[in-house]
């Protein structure tokens, strides 16, 4: 097998024409050159040189041999700078799957400041449900996974609680309820709701609390997304028990937000499989979503 020195010690010979010229290049010995040059020729099975007084002369054959070993040098400087790159977290491809509130708020502010500083790793944001998150984890077909403990069943992943969380209730400014300081279930009785779509870990705990003071609940529209929840409340469709982290999406002229109780809480979590560890460039991106949920803490939206 050809060693990649005695390929350098012949690029340098053919390119620069001569024994001393190729070993100030590499900063070898002209005897080294040499020795690296036969060996070569020995591996390659053809000759590379004619032996006329003492110096080495390319054959036709070097000269064709020599176009390939330039184009495999250059793959290997690549290769080698590609790894220099990945060892300084520098390049790499990400796969985030996340609740749909946080790829609509932090997650983008978290993307652009990690894009800054890593500006050759890719980032695919996956927007979806909890159950949907736990596949991925569980498949690993994700780097990483951000959602909510609320019900979630973190199997086959490895989970770090960012922030704790508690639901809140919007509802359209001029609403009767909306110079309360906190609102109860009991209160919300008569109301009507916008929400999303059933099977939502949020929403199953509602409707659970609200069946056990026997009250259904009126829901007149649903939406995949809280994005259109917030909308629907600005409109004066209904009230919304949400995510606090909705409430960055908020008109403040035209919706206000309270607790409720008896408080829902759960963590904001991120989840990566058990047995695919965080990469160097997984870890840099962490670091990024955690500085991103700590602002989010100072300005008390999430605890």
């Amino acid at each position: 097998m050809m060693k990649i020195r005695e390929l350098e010690a012949f690029d340098a010979y053919i390119r620069l024409g001569g024994m001393r010229s190729a070993a100030d290049e590499l900063g070898l010995s002209q005897p080294m050159i040499s020795r690296l040059l036969i060996a070569l020729e020995t591996r390659v099975g053809f000759a590379l040189f004619f032996r006329k007084r003492n110096k080495l002369i390319p054959t036709p054959e070097a000269f064709q041999f020599h176009q390939t070993v330039v184009r495999g040098l250059e793959s290997i400087r690549s290769l080698s700078e590609e790894a220099r790159a990945i060892a300084n977290n520098q390049r790499g491809h990400l796969v985030i799957a996340a609740q749909p509130i946080f790829c609509d708020t932090f997650l983008i502010d978290a993307i652009a400041e990690f894009q800054k500083t890593h500006p050759h790793v890719s980032v695919r944001l996956r927007d979806t449900g909890m159950s949907e998150i736990m596949r991925m984890v569980a498949e690993r077909s994700c780097d990483m996974a951000l959602g909510i403990t609320l019900d979630a069943d973190p199997y086959g992943a490895d989970v770090t609680s960012l922030a704790i969380c508690e639901a809140r209730c919007l509802m359209p400014r001029n609403h009767p309820l909306s110079g309360l300081k906190e609102v109860t279930l009991q209160q919300l009785k008569r109301e009507t709701f916008v929400d999303l779509a059933p099977g939502s870990p949020l929403r199953t705990r509602i409707d659970f609390m609200m069946q056990h003071i026997e009250v259904e609940r009126s829901i007149v529209a649903e939406t995949r997304t809280l994005h259109g929840i917030v909308s629907l409340v600005e409109m004066g469709v209904g009230l919304a028990i949400v995510d606090p982290v909705a409430c960055l999406l908020l008109d403040d002229e035209k919706v206000v937000h309270c607790p409720l109780r008896p408080a829902i809480r759960w963590d904001i979590a991120q989840f990566v499989p058990s047995d695919r560890p965080l990469s160097g460039v997984g870890k840099a991106f962490s670091d990024v979503v955690a500085s991103r949920v700590e602002i989010l803490k100072t300005a008390g939206v999430i605890d």
